[in-house]
């Protein structure tokens, strides 16, 4: 008994930057887009199949009390890809070893206590797929490969070119952004695509932005509400990736081009670029987000958007989240989770960037 899933990547930075960046002449971004493509290729091609044996693996990798199979705690393990275009090269620190001399490994490892610390204390989930799934990463991937992504098992770190990108690695968010949409294959498994995949990269972007946060002792106030900035390089001094307050105001410069996303509705982008704008349509869903954590502080937004995560569909819409959303704030408060009138708060919010749409 078997069958084949196909997951897909889930990158960091999105095509149509690296596009841009290649049109203006760097050549790591070309390169980095014809490495996505091939990663990509290769997961369908090869994609992970389950059967009867993975499953005594698994129970093999337990140990029982009882009746009940206990497995351990989420288990970090970083792997050395040495600059080639192959994961697992070499293993240089799993849980508990001693710092490596890298410090990109150490920077992952510390980084990746933080990601799955924030999802036990604040929303009580058990790693990325809520049974203590081990925490895989790998880094120096390839040569100045310019992005990181989530393949749907593990992470993929790139060292930039050092001038546009610097390493990948070097970043909480990132961690957390790529780590989330684990977490979304583990629970909507949205499609990504359109609408349903622009919610895919909001919600990793949500809990980013919430896990830095949460980690540097910030504020909804005081957030600078930007993704990416920390991985720009020498050249793209002071720009981001997204803005979550302002979209479509993060960058704008002769490699990358004008930021895209639309903060409204009214301005949504409806072309076939990006998956059909899934990094861009996200700017709507992101700016809503931040309306509702000014409001009521970004944790506890963080925990309504993970309620209504785990009671989404695949194919879920904009208009699916905001009702599943709204839902899971009046839940939360019936349950004295959040503050009464979050609700209010939550609608006012999606209100303000033209949702539900009618």
């Amino acid at each position: 008994m078997s069958f084949h899933t196909y997951k897909p990547v889930q990158s960091f930075v999105p095509n149509y930057i690296l596009a841009n960046l290649s049109r203006a002449g760097v050549e790591e971004a070309r390169l980095s887009i014809h490495q996505s493509s091939h990663s990509r290729e290769a997961r369908r091609s090869n994609a992970k199949e389950t059967n009867v044996g993975d499953i005594i693996t698994f129970a093999q990798s337990t140990r029982s009390m009882g009746a009940v199979a206990v497995k351990v705690a989420a288990a970090r393990k970083i792997y050395d890809c040495e600059g080639k275009w192959k994961l697992r090269t070499k293993l240089v620190r799993e849980e508990g070893d001693s710092a490596a001399s890298d410090e990109c490994v150490n920077q992952v490892y510390d980084f990746a206590s933080v990601v799955r610390e924030y999802y036990k204390n604040i929303l009580n989930r058990d790693s990325i797929d809520n049974l203590g799934m081990d925490l895989i990463f790998n880094v120096h991937y390839g040569q100045d490969f310019m992005n990181a992504f989530w393949d749907g098992d593990e992470m993929i770190f790139g060292d930039g070119d050092g001038k546009v990108f610097v390493n990948f690695s070097s970043s909480l968010e990132v961690i957390a952004h790529e780590l989330a949409h684990g977490v979304t294959q583990h629970t909507a498994n949205l499609e990504y695509m359109g609408q349903s995949g622009a919610l895919n990269e909001h919600f990793s972007d949500v809990f980013g932005s919430a896990i830095q946060q949460h980690a540097q002792g910030q504020t909804a106030d005081n957030a600078d509400w930007l993704i990416g900035n920390e991985i720009m390089g020498p050249e793209l001094y002071g720009e981001a990736l997204r803005s979550m307050k302002e979209p479509g105001t993060a960058f704008d410069n002769k490699l990358m081009g004008k930021d895209q996303q639309p903060a409204h509705m009214r301005d949504y982008y409806a072309g076939p670029e990006d998956n059909q704008g899934v990094h861009m349509n996200s700017g709507i869903m992101n700016k809503a987000f931040y309306l509702t954590a000014m409001e009521i502080g970004t944790d506890t937004a963080a925990l309504i958007w993970y309620h209504a995560l785990e009671k989404l569909w695949p194919t879920a819409k904009f208009n699916d989240a905001v009702s599943v959303i709204a839902e899971s704030a009046r839940l939360l408060t019936r349950d004295q989770k959040v503050p009464a009138g979050t609700t209010q708060n939550v609608r006012a919010a999606f209100k303000e960037v033209g949702l539900p749409q009618l």
